[in-house]
């Protein structure tokens, strides 16, 4: 029998999403999750877009530039954590556009 796969109910912007998530990677999810909910807060709160879905690509691209900002400065951080935290953002992103419909 296959194993079921262990879920965490996450909040973004007011919304609850439950993402895929394995108990070593809790930790790094919930700091990656409130770091999204962080910048997709301060895009909304700007007022400049609107739809849930624009905001998750506006947060995305940041978070893209500053990812690329640091690859630019040589070891200045752990590129194993960095994708740790990357990939949760993916499932949590992934997860939220599904719950849009997209």
């Amino acid at each position: 029998m296959a194993a079921k796969k262990k879920t965490l109910d996450v909040n973004i912007m007011g919304r609850t999403y439950k993402v895929a998530c394995e108990d070593e990677e809790r930790e790094a999810l919930l700091v990656a999750v409130e770091y999204l909910d962080r910048k997709m807060t301060e895009i909304k709160s700007a007022g400049k877009v609107a739809s849930a879905e624009r905001i998750a690509v506006m947060a995305a691209l940041n978070i893209a530039h500053e990812l690329l900002s640091y690859r630019a400065t040589p070891g200045s951080f752990d590129i194993d954590a960095l994708r740790r935290r990357m990939n949760s953002m993916k499932a949590t992103l992934d997860e939220a556009l599904a719950a849009e419909g997209l």
